[in-house]
């Protein structure tokens, strides 16, 4: 949904030379961070282990990491756009009476930010974050509060994301999963979960519902 280019471009600005690799490990690092704080029963909010993938990121390239730089960057991730799919997307699932939600690791106030720069808040109905579970996806406990929030059963809720490891972990909890395949060359996770529906954009989604 959020497109982090604006991340990289500013890793790049930040750090010439370096910075598509900068970017490239701490997302990575964000991620494993996530996962291992779960498997520890040791968590930690996203905007904290953000903030340690970016401290290691740095190191292992051998980069000087100031207190200014540490705050472009991490400040970066609150002003977030949105792919051009996104908006149109949603505003048209919502026409059909579709009630709209974001599940993330993020916590509220990254999650808060990043939709009102992005321009989706206003059609957005609520925002989930893992904060509530102090657990971070996969963990079925993480995708068991969207149904419980919007009032409905789990078959009845459509997960929709660009990450196939988001899929499975959705579709093991019993959710009807729509996964955004921005490009081809993104290979399925193989995790026993497919999604239930593949799409190149979220534009496409509200004409196959309607179908």
């Amino acid at each position: 949904m959020f497109d982090v280019f604006s991340v990289t471009a500013l890793c790049e600005q930040l750090y010439p030379g370096k910075g598509n690799q900068l970017a490239q490990i701490w997302r990575a690092k964000q991620l494993q961070y996530s996962l291992m704080r779960s498997l520890m029963g040791r968590h930690r909010d996203f905007w904290g282990l953000t903030e340690d993938g970016l401290v290691w990121a740095t190191k292992s390239l051998q980069l000087d990491l100031t207190a200014d730089k540490k705050k472009q960057l991490m400040e970066a991730y609150l002003s977030l756009t949105a792919f051009p799919d996104v908006k149109p997307g949603l505003e048209a699932l919502k026409k059909q009476g579709v009630k709209l939600a974001i599940l993330s690791n993020g916590e509220p106030k990254m999650l808060e930010a990043a939709a009102k720069s992005a321009g989706i808040r206003d059609v957005l109905d609520d925002i989930i974050s893992v904060e509530e579970v102090k657990i971070f996806k996969v963990s079925p406990r993480v995708y068991n509060l969207a149904p419980e929030r919007m009032k409905v059963t789990n078959p009845e809720l459509g997960f929709i994301s660009a990450n196939s490891w988001d899929i499975n972990g959705a579709g093991a909890a019993g959710l009807n999963t729509f996964w955004i395949q921005r490009s081809t060359a993104e290979v399925p996770e193989e995790l026993g979960f497919q999604a239930s529906a593949v799409v190149k954009a979220i534009t496409d989604l509200a004409p196959l519902l309607r179908g």
